[in-house]
């Protein structure tokens, strides 16, 4: 693990568009550990802050959305 200038863990916020999000789960099938289809039938992430051990999987589920509504942040 990449530690950060502190010694800390990267943390990264998970950034949504979600007014524009079309349902299709994609980001859901590829990692179910942090997100999930909303009552509104939009998927939406369980957490918004995540460690840096949760990166990849996050990263992943924005690379496949089909209308690019997600990206990830490097909290400084």
């Amino acid at each position: 693990m990449v530690k950060g200038k502190e010694g800390k863990s990267k943390k990264y916020k998970i950034i949504q568009e979600h007014a524009k999000c079309i349902g299709c789960g994609a980001c859901v099938a590829t990692c179910p550990d942090n997100w999930m289809m909303g009552s509104d039938g939009k998927a939406k992430p369980k957490k918004t802050i995540i460690e840096e051990k949760d990166y990849d999987c996050n990263k992943q589920a924005a690379d496949v959305c089909p209308v690019n509504i997600i990206s990830i942040k490097e909290v400084r």
